[in-house]
């Protein structure tokens, strides 16, 4: 059942949304003439690091020696973040999630309800799990797209994406606070300069990062304004664009269910077919999770870490398949989603290598603490996150890039190391808004490219970043 058309606004609202549009248009143009993809980035930041190693009086064999032996320092983190979007497609996609989305598709009725009730829903899914926020609330917002109508797709694929230039960070998948909390995900050059600051003791727990009552507020502030800005932003109808004007076509999400669950099956496929190992094998991963949990000494949350958000993940998405073979065509196509990841990840662990493994770090580092007190540490490190992150788009990855002087400069300024990660967090996740990477899971779902929603993004990010400048700012006083 189609929603129906909103009315068109007044005038003064009008004039308002002209002039966002105006905006977010000008800057399409720009990052569609002059911005590389995601895997340019990668390469140009190796090169501004390798000349700031220079600058700093590094000899360029020890910068070569250095690139080299952090290429592979994140394999593990490389496999790590691939499974968990894997993980998060195959669950998003499986056929009781589906259903859920088809009804939540009824939810909204009108134009601007529908983008703003799937901005809503992106951050709240990406504060559960980033990776399942990208593929379903993608496949939410097209389901709504096919059946509110007018509403601009453009403008509800950017909402589909929000979860990322938001709360994501700060929420239950956030890259760097698992990744402080899990020596097994930390390098040990991080874990060493956090030692220095916390007695010996190489990991800094969630309930001292993610889960303080500042972190909370700050979330919850940020959810606030970037909801306000979605309502805002959403276009009039004589403006908008939708998926048919756009020349794409939507078909029943429960519709495409049906049809590609309709497969021949021969006698010897009965296992694949079968729910019986699926659901053995959900209880016992189930039993496990329970002893992991139960084995934290009172404190659950500690043992929540990337590996075993993966498994709750994977357990989720084959229970939820209930076929085996369902499950294994789901990672099937999650799998392409992955691919930048797979392939730009070690170039990161290289400039972490730059960075890292010579005297870089502590040059950083000194020169954060000569211009900034600990007042104004929080708010310098917010800015030079979310340029870096249009560089390095990648939280935890660029974590490890920034953690080593991030956390020394802290250190010497007495600035708690669990805040640090919760600007970071904050900080990181705006610049999302600004550069293509994470967005490709959600624009191959919807069937648009970067240039068609960034302007969007584009605003979201003038609206919310100077927000998140202010919380950490007035929050490193308290």
């Amino acid at each position: 059942m189609a929603g129906d058309v909103e009315t068109a606004p007044g005038a003064g609202e009008r004039e308002e949304e002209t002039r966002l549009a105006r905006v977010a248009l000008r800057f399409t143009a720009f990052t569609e003439k002059w911005l590389p993809d995601a895997f340019g980035f990668v390469l140009v930041g190796t090169f501004i690091v390798f000349a700031l190693g220079l600058a700093t009086g590094e000899s360029p064999t020890a910068l070569a020696d250095a690139w080299g032996e952090g290429f592979w320092s994140l394999i593990e983190f490389t496999l790590q973040m691939a499974m968990i979007i894997i993980g998060g497609y195959a669950v998003a996609v499986s056929a009781p999630v589906a259903r859920l989305i088809a009804r939540l598709a009824q939810v909204p009725r009108t134009p601007r309800a529908a983008i703003t009730f799937t901005a809503a829903v992106a951050m709240i899914s990406a504060y559960l799990n980033w990776a399942f926020s990208l593929v379903f609330t993608a496949i939410l917002a097209k389901e709504i797209a096919r059946v509110v109508r007018g509403v601009d797709y453009r403008a509800i694929g950017a909402m589909a994406f929000l979860g990322l230039g938001t709360v994501w960070a700060q929420g239950f998948s956030g890259s760097a606070a698992l990744q402080v909390a899990s020596p097994a995900s930390s390098p040990e050059a991080v874990q060493k300069v956090i030692a220095e600051g916390r007695n010996g003791e190489g990991i800094i727990p969630l309930t001292d990062t993610i889960f303080t009552w500042q972190s909370l507020v700050s979330t919850l502030v940020v959810f606030l304004v970037a909801l306000t800005t979605a309502w805002f932003l959403a276009p009039t109808a004589a403006r908008a664009r939708t998926a048919e004007d756009l020349g794409i076509e939507l078909r029943p999400l429960l519709e495409d269910r049906q049809e590609k669950q309709t497969a021949t099956r021969r006698p010897g496929d009965w296992l694949e077919h079968s729910p019986l190992f699926a659901i053995l094998t959900g209880l016992l991963g189930l039993w496990y999770l329970v002893r992991h949990f139960a084995s934290a000494e009172g404190n659950p949350i500690a043992a929540l870490d990337l590996n075993t958000v993966i498994l709750i993940l994977l357990l989720l998405a084959l229970c939820l398949h209930w076929r085996p073979i369902r499950m294994a065509d789901a990672v099937r196509r999650g799998a392409p989603a992955a691919s930048g990841v797979l392939l730009q990840f070690p170039f990161y662990g290289a400039i972490f290598g730059m960075i890292a493994f010579t005297g870089l770090s502590k040059q950083i580092a000194g020169w954060l603490v000569s211009v900034s007190d600990e007042v104004l540490f929080a708010p310098l490190i917010a800015v030079y996150s979310a340029v870096l992150g249009v560089f390095v788009p990648s939280g935890g990855s660029k974590w490890v890039i920034e953690a080593p002087y991030v956390i020394g400069a802290a250190n010497q300024l007495n600035v708690d190391q669990g805040w640090m990660v919760v600007v970071y967090d904050l900080a990181e996740a705006s610049a999302n808004f600004l550069q293509p990477f994470w967005m490709l899971p959600t624009l191959a779902v919807l069937g648009l490219k970067a240039r068609d929603i960034m302007g969007y993004t584009f605003a979201m990010f003038l609206a919310c970043f100077p927000v998140v400048l202010v919380l950490v700012t007035v929050f490193a006083q308290i």
